[in-house]
């Protein structure tokens, strides 16, 4: 079977970046608007088409589905299970929540039922599936990524001293487990009329004030940055109770289902279960619902130093374990000296940087910076050669 180059979908959300797709990856952005991500891959909302063939993926896997998607991932997902993008953040992105598997499937059917349109602004559930996702940096990369301790969460409030949160930050020291936890993320998010004006002006008071812990500082400092942004917004308290993640380039991090997150600044790759399932809690104009949100919250804190992934050296690779099964991710490095990679799945290789030649017994493709390819599961296996990074999709 061949492999083909991708035509890939360029989501232009107000968030993203005018010059990054085009800095890094020669990716063109003639009237300069936003370029916030590149999809990869089959989701009905940006699906990749096969170059040469002029076919978008989905149509090919509905035509060669066992040949292009083996067993399996054809038994087990009907499928591409993963989608595979490039994200470019110049402004914060939402708090958000990715609802698990089961809520997913009866979140879509619900609002099907209801009546309310995909494309809907209050469409909570865009498919039936979950969207646990990795990030690989590729610049320095800023986000928030789940609840701190609490023990944490309430030191950080008490120092900054928010005196009209007084009694919730109480409340949270008096019971510090996860029923506490979802109270206290609550009364934050529903935070209206004289309490939230209080709320914000105070935290709004403490931007650029000394004599803080390092750790209250760069929260505040983010809740700064927030604010140019979204000056009104429940979410300027996040970096208090969420845990601040600055990845280098090469660094990695995982996302599960039912965590808060955020992303704020950077360009990264993305790989997640095949979804485009987001419930908003702040710092975003689009539609928050805070009953769902709450709903589909895991209330169990992470510790930051437990957000990296440790990548695994395969001789020429990393690889990068993940808890799912939807998706695998590698980076190859790329030398002269011939690589052999065997199939299990259909992958999707993007090009990093550099130029590549992958060939399979009937084709070669030589990628470039900000190029992508398809390879079916039934060419078995492929060759590298050339100089530079790759990144890799698979399940």
């Amino acid at each position: 079977m061949m492999i083909y180059k991708l035509d890939n979908v360029i989501q232009n959300y107000a968030w993203g970046s005018t010059d990054s797709l085009s800095t890094l990856f020669q990716i063109s952005n003639p009237d300069g608007s936003p370029q916030a991500e590149l999809w990869m891959g089959a989701h009905p909302n940006g699906c990749s088409t096969l170059q040469g063939l002029n076919l978008s993926l989905s149509d090919y896997f509905n035509l060669h589905g066992k040949n292009a998607l083996g067993d399996y991932t054809l038994a087990r997902y009907g499928e591409l299970p993963y989608l595979f993008k490039v994200l470019a953040a110049q402004t914060p992105l939402s708090i958000q929540v990715h609802p698990n598997k089961r809520n997913s499937e009866i979140g879509f059917e619900r609002e099907k039922q209801l009546g309310i349109a995909l494309s809907a602004g209050n469409r909570n559930y865009k498919d039936p599936n979950h969207k646990p996702e990795l990030v690989y940096a590729i610049t320095a990369y800023k986000a928030m990524n789940g609840f701190r301790p609490i023990d944490e969460i309430v030191g950080l409030f008490e120092e900054v001293n928010i005196t009209a949160l007084s009694d919730d930050v109480a409340a949270l020291k008096q019971a510090a487990n996860a029923k506490g936890l979802e109270a206290f993320f609550t009364q934050l998010l529903t935070l209206s009329g004289d309490k939230k004006t209080a709320v914000l002006q105070q935290l709004k008071g403490l931007y650029g004030q000394g004599g803080l812990t390092q750790v209250a500082q760069q929260a505040l400092e983010y809740s700064q940055a927030f604010s140019e942004h979204y000056s009104d917004d429940n979410g300027l308290l996040a970096p208090l109770f969420l845990n601040i993640v600055e990845l280098k380039p090469g660094e990695a991090m995982f996302l599960h289902s039912e965590t808060p997150h955020a992303y704020v600044q950077g360009t990264a790759i993305e790989l997640m279960a095949s979804s485009d399932n987001v419930l908003r809690a702040g710092l975003t104009p689009k539609h928050i619902d805070v009953e769902e949100l709450i709903a589909n919250t895991r209330f169990q804190p992470v510790p930051s130093d437990d957000l990296l992934l440790s990548p695994i050296d395969r001789e020429g690779h990393l690889h990068f374990p993940v808890p799912v099964d939807d998706f695998k991710f590698d980076v190859l490095f790329v030398t002269d000296i011939e690589q052999s990679l065997y199939l299990r799945s259909a992958e999707i290789l993007f090009c990093i940087e550099g130029n590549i030649v992958i060939s399979t017994g009937e084709k070669r493709v030589t990628l470039t910076t900000g190029e992508s390819v398809f390879v079916p599961y039934d060419s078995a296996h492929y060759q590298l050669t050339g100089k530079g990074r790759l990144a890799r999709a698979y399940n």
